[in-house]
């Protein structure tokens, strides 16, 4: 019967469960791309090194990379809204703990916690999005989820180093920790898992008949996606892209625009804004690019991964030679090429695998990004701290030496886009 198979209206409540959960989103890029603009600040009144630096701002990742599978047993026995809060709550506390902290030891177990924290938000609001949501509109709403997150890195930028200036690094954590406590306790209080445990009828009527999705345990299904040869290859892209773009502008970009081209922190935080405009505007502009011009995957990928190494090179080779225009654009595009393109892949990592083991294809995939940060951000600095330097800052050649680990990385990127299975068209590649 007709009625039966209607799907009832929606709530209006859900939005408030969708900003809630974004806003959420947004201090996890906020708390992961932070150190760019106060890193300067951090380095002097924590005597850190370069290398030291870059420890401390790759101990957000470590965690957040190992947590992502454990993050979806978690969501599924504790439930979404209470995995969301109990870990946010930690990660408000773990960032008041890093603005108090007087040694980089100290301020690098803060910055485990805020990983730690963190790290259990994003798959849980994936299942909360599927229940308050029809799966029609689920592209859409994480698309939306992904904008927000590129509000994240914007208020890491220009508006930290306002708000730095104002109140200090250590007083800026203080208020963004308190930001996390407070945001914690209203999704606990407003947040529910489902329509039904809010006495509201389900976004979507459940479909009769047809069998139950197979179900394959996450152990077998691990050793499936991992025996799999087409897994490697957007797993290496991957680690070199979402590394560069974290060691850049997560941490390394900052220091880079005020040391070799004399911007104030202010004037560096407005260039490292364009990364956040990228995120936004690229991610809908690669899909639409994707599913409507190319009608491939592979080729978005490749693109974006020679345009990225075209975009390194100058980055090492001539650090000094970029405008102030330059550099806002330089950082538009490089957001574009190694952030907003991971729609992509995600969506290419899901394609190349059966529905079945897909959840665990992205869930192991979803590792390499972090651990891509958790390397290059540490590396580039341990190469940045045995460079000459004038008066104790680098000087610019000592930054693209540095660099170079970039150009490695968009190298491996590129050979492994080659490698790529397209998803899209698969009968063009046999043919």
């Amino acid at each position: 019967m007709p009625a039966t198979t209607a799907s009832p209206r929606p709530s209006a409540y859900r939005w408030l469960v969708f900003a809630l959960l974004a806003l959420a989103y947004l201090l996890v890029y906020f708390h992961r791309t932070s150190p760019a603009v106060v890193a300067l600040d951090m380095m002097r009144d924590l005597e850190a090194s370069e290398a030291l630096l870059g420890l401390l701002a790759s101990a957000y990742f470590y965690p957040y990379a190992l947590m992502q599978l454990p993050a979806g047993l978690l969501s599924d026995s504790w439930g979404p809204r209470r995995t969301i809060t109990l870990f946010f709550l930690l990660a408000g506390a773990a960032s008041i703990f890093f603005g108090l902290a007087e040694s980089v030891a100290t301020a690098t177990a803060a910055r485990v916690l805020v990983g730690l924290g963190v790290s259990m938000l994003f798959v849980p609001t994936i299942k909360v999005l599927t229940r308050w949501f029809r799966l029609r509109e689920f592209a859409f709403m994480m698309g939306l989820l992904m904008a927000v997150g590129g509000l994240g890195v914007l208020g890491a930028a220009g508006p930290l180093a306002y708000l730095s200036a104002a109140l200090g690094w250590r007083g800026s954590f203080l208020a963004i920790g308190g930001l996390t406590l407070a945001l914690a306790v209203a999704i606990w209080f407003l947040v529910r898992n489902s329509p039904e445990e809010k006495g509201l009828p389900a976004a979507e009527s459940p479909k009769a008949g047809g069998p139950p999705p197979e179900s394959i345990g996450l152990g077998a299904g691990m050793r499936m996606v991992l025996a799999q040869p087409r897994f490697w290859p957007i797993a290496i892209w991957f680690f070199c892209t979402s590394g560069m773009f974290f060691s850049f502008v997560g941490l390394w970009g900052g220091p880079f625009l005020m040391h070799v081209h004399g911007l104030t922190k202010a004037q560096a935080g407005g260039v490292l804004n364009m990364a956040a405009v990228g995120m936004i505007l690229g991610s809908p502009g690669l899909s639409w690019l994707s599913d409507k011009v190319l009608h491939s995957r592979k080729k978005v990928l490749v693109g974006s991964a020679m345009l990225v190494l075209l975009l390194v090179v100058p980055l090492v080779f001539w650090p000094t030679a970029f405008s102030l225009a330059g550099l806002y654009v330089w950082c538009l595009l490089f957001s574009v090429f190694t952030s907003s393109v991971v729609v992509i892949a995600f969506t290419t990592t899901k394609e190349l695998f059966p529905v079945s083991i897909a959840g665990t294809a992205t869930g192991l995939v979803n590792l390499f990004p972090f651990s891509g940060g958790a390397v290059l951000q540490p590396v580039v600095g341990l190469i940045l701290q045995g460079q000459e330097k004038v008066q104790g800052v680098p000087s610019p050649a000592g930054y693209g030496r540095a660099f170079t680990v970039f150009l490695v990385a968009a190298v491996l990127a590129l050979a492994a886009s080659f490698l790529l299975k397209e998803t899209l068209a698969p009968r063009r590649e046999a043919a």
